[in-house]
């Protein structure tokens, strides 16, 4: 039997609630049927929005809730952006991304002038709309220009090249291996129904896209446990694994949890904190049942 690795990688831009603690407690699960380890990440590439209180609460309600890491191996992404940056050279050297200064109002008059309305342009997994090409085919000249005027710029991955070098290399499709879903197995993956997405911003030499990926190889995570909103982000990631020639890991993606009306629990829609249920006298047993009563454990 393999000795798994999974993990858990909050955001700390907010407290966490039922549906972090499902998720936490299924990796957990999961590394322990494996007698494998259990690792906690942070994903804290915006600084702006993860203050230390937060950071420090998170790592306090996990221990709360019995669940069992080390201190000393949390990762925290802001302590790596010279990984991230080192990771997107390869990418540019490979001319698989290119610099886009669009804005979003630049994104909507595009598709304005397109002559497409929002309601019949093409939407991403996300909800987000495909990203229409601004800057993409632009001269040389333009562009160099455009580097030394010093305006800000994000880095977009041109999708349709990355995955012809992906499929050139693998000599086939790009396929994932998912052991949580329903059917179990190998799976086409669909990176194309994002267009080209930032792969990183002008803020930051990372995204959350390219920073899981490279963090996930580092960390010899070998089963990648999540929710299901995730499922459909699978795709870029196993994406950039091959094109980066990392070891591909299995995923295991599970339903959410949902409040009374089917909406799936989040910190903007202000769920109940796990933080707050400590506080008001709730025990780690008491956790576990609210969550069963919603949804079962998938393990």
């Amino acid at each position: 039997m393999l000795n798994h690795k999974t993990r858990f990688a909050p955001s700390p831009n907010g407290k966490l609630h039922l549906g972090h603690a499902f998720s936490a407690i299924i990796s957990e699960k999961i590394a322990k049927k494996y007698d494998g380890e259990f690792l906690v990440r942070i994903e804290d590439i915006d600084m702006s929005r993860s203050p230390k209180k937060n950071i420090k609460r998170i790592i306090d309600d996990l221990k709360w809730l019995n669940i069992k890491f080390e201190d000393k191996k949390i990762r925290r992404q802001s302590k790596f952006y010279d990984i991230y940056e080192h990771f997107l050279k390869r990418l540019r050297d490979l001319n698989l991304i290119y610099p886009c200064w669009a804005t979003r109002s630049e994104i909507k008059k595009s598709i304005i002038q397109n002559k497409n309305s929002y309601r019949n342009w093409n939407i991403d997994p996300d909800g987000q709309y495909i990203y229409p090409g601004i800057y993409k085919n632009i001269s040389s000249a333009e562009r160099s220009g455009l580097m030394l005027s010093g305006k800000d710029f994000s880095w977009r991955l041109d999708m349709q090249k990355a995955i012809n070098y992906a499929e050139n290399k693998l000599n086939s499709k790009i396929y994932f291996t998912e052991i949580g879903l329903e059917p179990i197995g190998k799976r086409m993956a669909e990176p194309q129904l994002y267009g080209d997405i930032i792969i990183a911003r002008k803020d930051i030499p990372t995204s959350y896209h390219l920073a899981v990926t490279i963090d996930d190889f580092q960390q010899n995570i070998s089963i990648v446990s999540r929710g299901l909103d995730l499922y459909p982000a699978t795709s870029i990631h196993r994406l950039l694994q091959v094109i980066f020639n990392f070891n591909e890991p299995q995923w295991f993606h599970h339903n959410l949890l949902r409040d009374k009306d089917g909406f799936k629990l989040s910190k903007s829609s202000k769920s109940t904190s796990i933080e707050s249920y400590r506080e008001n006298g709730f025990t780690p047993e008491k956790i576990i049942e609210l969550i069963e009563h919603k949804e079962n454990f998938p393990i």
